[in-house]
């Protein structure tokens, strides 16, 4: 086994990752017993996921997983893989429902764009008494996200597909909206890095701000008196996104920083 792993020529720590899936047993179990024999199948199985994984096809689609605020996310190319700067969209938002939960109300949450579902669910598990609709696009994202959700135990989520707004009845009313929409500009030189991952989650136009602009303008109509948006947005793209929320008179526009010290997520109240 030490030879598989070695001729594999990735970090040690990605080919016992790889190593463990193809055999399906737990990275511990390899630690423990490093004079496994490996069949000639599994080893076979094992270099083909470590040639996609030297053309740099990410670790999390290889491993179909992904952790996300403390839980294990299915992930599959059809969605994003979470991000640990992501995780700021979700401390803020339950600061947000914390307040709801001290009024003595049962807060409404909609999560625009969800793929794999990591903010709704991360959302319905830490704050049971919410009720969350997360919505999406792509059919196969919303499968993967249902069954995340079933998998960890969220069923206070229900799920709905369409084009943001689109997904939901037009009289609803949220205390939260929430969203990590694609904000990539067209041509963006990241995209290259980002190649595996599905563009339409990605890429907006508008230099990148279409879908903010697009959630931006519709939340008055979906959010309850003295609601809240959270919108995640590129690092550059702070600045912009508080000008669109000015122009259209929000209050209490703030933009949090991600523990890297870049602008990452901004806040907005409606009266």
């Amino acid at each position: 086994m030490a030879q598989l792993l070695a001729a594999s020529a990735l970090p040690e720590r990605e080919s016992r990752a790889l190593l463990a899936r193809q055999l399906n047993v737990a990275r511990e179990h390899l630690i423990a017993h490093p004079d496994q024999v490996v069949s000639a199948s599994d080893a076979a199985g094992f270099e083909q996921l470590a040639l996609r994984r030297r053309a740099n096809e990410p670790l999390a689609y290889l491993l179909g997983e992904r952790e996300f605020y403390g839980r294990m996310f299915a992930v599959s190319p059809a969605v994003l893989i979470p991000r640990p700067e992501t995780e700021l969209l979700v401390d803020l938002a339950l600061a947000h429902l914390a307040g709801c939960a001290r009024s003595g109300r049962q807060p409404h949450v909609v999560d625009l764009g969800t793929g794999s579902g990591c903010i709704a669910i991360s959302l319905a598990i830490e704050n049971p008494r919410a009720e969350i609709i997360a919505t999406d696009a792509s059919t196969a994202a919303l499968t993967l996200a249902r069954a995340n959700a079933a998998r960890l135990g969220a069923d206070n989520v229900e799920f709905a597909a369409g084009d943001w707004y689109a997904a939901l009845p037009a009289d609803a009313r949220f205390d939260l909206i929430v969203s990590n929409p694609p904000y990539v500009a067209t041509g963006d030189p990241h995209l290259a890095d980002l190649r595996f991952e599905p563009a339409l989650a990605l890429i907006a136009e508008a230099g990148g701000l279409a879908a903010l602009r697009t959630i931006i303008e519709g939340a008055p109509s979906h959010l309850s008196p003295g609601g809240w948006l959270l919108l995640e947005h590129g690092f550059e793209q702070g600045a912009a996104v508080r000008a669109l929320l000015e122009e259209r008179r929000w209050i209490n526009i703030q933009t949090h920083f991600d523990p890297a010290g870049l602008e990452r997520v901004t806040v907005a109240g409606v009266v």
